[in-house]
């Protein structure tokens, strides 16, 4: 007869004995949660939301169509800037009747026209779109970028150091925050370029965009320096925070690698519901005549213009309509999961 081996002896000796063996799985179990980082832990919960999965990739799909207009314009054969129903070129193809309004159903849909035509003009609707979706995300992405490292580094500032430096830059904040935005963006804007522009001449869109950049910039960080001024000022007092002074790390050490972590959840989460709002700002000052203008295409451009023609040709404004609701929805629950995966407290 052969001998039993160890491994075997260890088996028996498990399955003889109760304790042990419970042990051994609590062992077993500690080997498998090792190692997991609290992003991993987060995306773990995230890839369980289902809602939060599909507006990612809601969101991601509209980035992606902002970044190949271009392309995809090339392959509708269209361009939004064409004066379809104007340009002697395309005489043998009309789009528009002697009213100047669409032909054919919902707004002139074509084969040619995946969309539909602008009445008056006939620019296609579907070129507009997705180059209008370029100009404002990209916008608010670069408006919301600034404004979240303006308030990040206002509010670690005074949440970190208190006393005057905080008294201080709460009251630069109050300040701003002391403005009618919406009131402000109206009146600030014509200022901005007839400040470094001639009123005669036309204001060119790179100056349009930075003016924007700039007065959104200006007004929109406040929230965010709020926001990381109060989670600083708890993480300050914590005992990790109180050990890295004991051992002598510098401020901006302790800044780096003990505060700035445990901050990274309210920053996301801000961010996810600031870019939406941006996003809906811009368009707002187009719609108001004081963003971005004709022959630029934009989101709040076809707003401006679906409401001029929405008596004639009230299906202008379905898709545009449609892709903004549709965007802002899906960004905002994608916010929501953002925040539950981060809340070790949540249900979902």
């Amino acid at each position: 007869m052969t001998s039993p081996t160890k491994a075997e002896d260890s088996g028996s000796a498990v399955a003889l004995d109760p304790e042990l063996a419970a042990t051994s799985e609590v062992a077993k179990g500690a080997k498998k949660l090792e190692g997991r980082s609290p992003g991993q832990l987060m995306w773990q919960r995230f890839k369980r939301d289902r809602t939060g999965m599909f507006c990612a990739g809601v969101v991601i799909f509209y980035f992606v169509v902002a970044l190949c207009a271009p392309l995809l314009t090339a392959i509708s054969g269209t361009n939004p800037y064409t004066l379809y129903g104007q340009d002697p070129t395309y005489a043998d193809q009309p789009v528009l009747d002697d009213f100047g309004l669409p032909l054919g159903y919902f707004g002139g849909v074509s084969a040619d026209h995946w969309f539909g035509v602008e009445p008056q003009y006939g620019r296609d609707l579907f070129a507009m779109l997705v180059y209008g979706m370029r100009t404002s995300l990209l916008m608010a992405l670069g408006v919301t970028t600034l404004l979240m490292l303006t308030g990040i580094i206002i509010g670690m500032v005074g949440g970190y150091f208190g006393g005057r430096t905080d008294y201080w830059l709460g009251r630069v904040t109050d300040f701003f925050l002391s403005f009618p935005q919406q009131l402000f963006f109206i009146a600030f804007m014509p200022v901005v370029t007839a400040f470094f522009v001639d009123p005669r001449e036309e204001t060119p869109t790179y100056f349009r965009a930075l003016a924007i950049l700039i007065v959104l910039w200006l007004l929109g960080w406040m929230g965010m320096a709020r926001i990381v001024r109060s989670t600083v000022l708890s993480l300050r007092e914590r005992e990790f925070v109180e050990a890295a002074k004991v051992a002598g790390a510098s401020p901006g050490r302790i800044v780096r690698k003990e505060i700035l972590p445990n901050i990274v959840s309210p920053i996301l989460i801000q961010f996810t519901y600031q870019l939406p709002s941006t996003i809906l700002t811009i368009a707002f000052l187009s719609f108001a005549g004081v963003g971005f203008v004709e022959p630029t295409p934009d989101w709040g451009r076809l707003f401006a213009a679906g409401a001029k023609y929405a008596e004639q040709d009230p299906a202008f404004m379905f898709f545009p309509g449609v892709a903004l609701v549709i965007f802002i929805l899906c960004f905002n629950l994608l916010g929501d999961s953002v925040r539950d995966a981060f809340d070790p407290k949540s249900g979902r």
